[in-house]
């Protein structure tokens, strides 16, 4: 079963539309329900382990430097400070 990609020539919207066997139904914009889409090109999925570890190792560095992990890193140290007082 393909999944196609669309961009709204109506509003700009990109989505995806999987397109089942049994179906003779055309896609629509999910956001405006127009109906006048250009087809995009789609790329192809790729997975294999060194892949995987690359991701999951960029994916580690950037939430620990997002502001939520730093904050939830002052505020425990804070607590243990605050406790040890």
């Amino acid at each position: 079963m393909p999944i196609y990609e669309y961009a709204c020539r109506q509003c700009g919207h990109q989505f995806e539309f999987l397109v089942l066997p049994s179906s003779n139904t055309a896609p629509a914009c999910p956001e405006c329900k127009g109906h006048e889409l250009e087809r995009l090109l789609s790329g192809f999925a790729v997975n294999t382990a060194e892949l995987t570890r690359a991701r999951v190792k960029q994916a580690r560095a950037a939430k620990a430097q997002s502001k939520d992990q730093k904050d939830q890193k002052v505020a425990e140290a804070e607590e243990v400070r605050d406790h040890r007082h």
